[in-house]
């Protein structure tokens, strides 16, 4: 994440603590008065403000924790602690372990770079995959993608919210492809995210099962092989071209 989530982790906390403190560690309304506990649903307290303070410094820890320990590692006490932020303020507002990590992939999804868009279908699946390439291979980023995939396998709350995340992405980079099929670079009836998922998909799996080096050169040639069998119709699904 960024420098400035490090310096809205600092201002955050001081109030969260001063809020758990005055009601004797019960969470509270934020002028000292207690409520009863619930379990929170991510984005559903109020935006902007100390809330957003305290939801970046805690997403930070979050993130940091799951490089470090993995999901099945993760602890919602040690996230309150490395974000300076009272327990309760972290209980209150995730509730659990899933809570948080699939609020850690709604935020990702909010930060993720937005699409290139050169006018030429092959400069854009190249810089689509090299972006992959880039975030995968960010010792940060790398590694929390395979902890958040790997809590997917186990968790539906988490893999649903993986789910969202790549909806989101893929929603994001589509017009690239759609604008290649009105200028005639791919057959009519293309679909524009089976084409972005084509691109990705080689290099999740050097990630996860491979192993294999990751680099520009292999990001050049997943985004050549997905134009490659994009020209030849492979992703057509309505039309005279379809298979």
């Amino acid at each position: 994440m960024t420098t400035d989530r490090a310096t809205a982790k600092a201002a955050a906390v001081p109030t969260a603590q001063a809020t758990d403190h005055a009601t004797g560690g019960a969470p509270s309304d934020g002028g000292g008065t207690p409520f009863a506990q619930t379990a929170g649903t991510p984005g559903t307290v109020r935006p902007g403000g100390r809330t957003a303070r305290v939801r970046t410094a805690v997403l930070e820890a979050a993130g940091d924790a799951l490089v470090e320990h993995g999901f099945h590692g993760l602890d919602l006490a040690d996230v309150a602690r490395r974000a300076n932020v009272g327990k309760t303020t972290v209980y209150r507002r995730w509730s659990t372990v899933t809570g948080l990590v699939a609020d850690l992939l709604e935020d990702m999804a909010e930060q993720s770079v937005a699409r290139t868009d050169t006018g030429n279908l092959s400069d854009d699946l190249r810089a689509n995959a090299r972006l992959v390439v880039e975030t995968l291979t960010d010792p940060r980023q790398g590694a929390l993608f395979k902890a958040v995939i790997a809590a997917a396998t186990c968790d539906d709350r988490t893999t649903q919210a993986l789910n969202r995340f790549y909806v989101t992405r893929i929603e994001e980079w589509a017009p690239c492809v759609e604008a290649a099929v009105s200028r005639g670079e791919l057959p009519a009836g293309t679909d524009a995210r089976e084409v972005i998922r084509a691109v990705s998909a080689p290099l999740y799996y050097r990630l996860l099962a491979s192993g294999d080096p990751l680099d520009e050169a292999t990001a050049d040639r997943a985004a050549a092989a997905a134009e490659a069998a994009g020209r030849a119709g492979a992703y057509v699904v309505d039309g005279p071209g379809a298979r």
